[in-house]
């Protein structure tokens, strides 16, 4: 099921995972907008319809296997794998290194497609990739519930987006939310 960029827009809105405010990020960063995408994950009519919109756009590549990095792309790698009929895999970090575990396996010259809620600089993605070649497979393409860089993080591959956007942030010091005197939230999964 294809979906046009405001249906997009309007599942994280509706989902509460597409914020507006001012906002303390994970990296200490300040920035007005914020994205949650467990939000979403957690309706699984919003999962699917999104998963279904990014299946339509592999559905020819002859992907085998679909998988993602813990936590936020396990939901995702299982949808879009249902959506293509195919397993589902994840991998973990093991003392700070990403893993495949779980007697999972990539065979030699599968195609696979990588998936992740959310890339801002990529780096979880760039390990599964690894991952998926260190074990001989092939990476088809990457799928993202939603690319903070707005298109500018080089995956290597072929990536597709439900929601690319441009998040601004600043440094503290230099925040204009500061500046302006507005409370500031610190959502998120990382605990501080």
């Amino acid at each position: 099921m294809k979906l046009s960029t405001e249906e997009i827009k309007k599942i994280f809105i509706e989902s509460g995972a597409l914020l507006e405010g001012h906002f303390k990020l994970t990296s200490g960063r300040h920035s007005d907008r914020y994205i949650q995408c467990a939000r979403v994950l957690m309706e699984p009519k919003y999962t699917s319809a999104l998963c279904s919109h990014l299946a339509e756009a592999f559905k020819d590549d002859g992907i085998e296997v679909v998988i993602g990095p813990a936590t936020g792309g396990i939901i995702m790698s299982y949808e879009m794998a249902s959506h293509l009929g195919v397993p589902s895999l994840f991998t973990e970090r093991v003392d700070g290194k990403m893993t495949l575990r779980r007697n999972f396996t990539i065979e030699p010259g599968q195609k696979v497609l990588v998936v992740e809620d959310v890339v801002t600089t990529g780096g979880s993605v760039k390990e599964v990739i690894d991952i998926v070649k260190e074990h001989g497979g092939i990476v088809v393409g990457v799928a993202l519930l939603v690319d903070r860089s707005n298109g500018k993080v080089d995956l290597g591959t072929r990536v597709e987006a439900c929601l690319s956007m441009d998040v601004k942030s600043y440094e503290a010091e230099e925040c204009p939310l500061c500046k302006a005197g507005l409370p500031i939230i610190k959502p998120g999964s990382r605990a501080t």
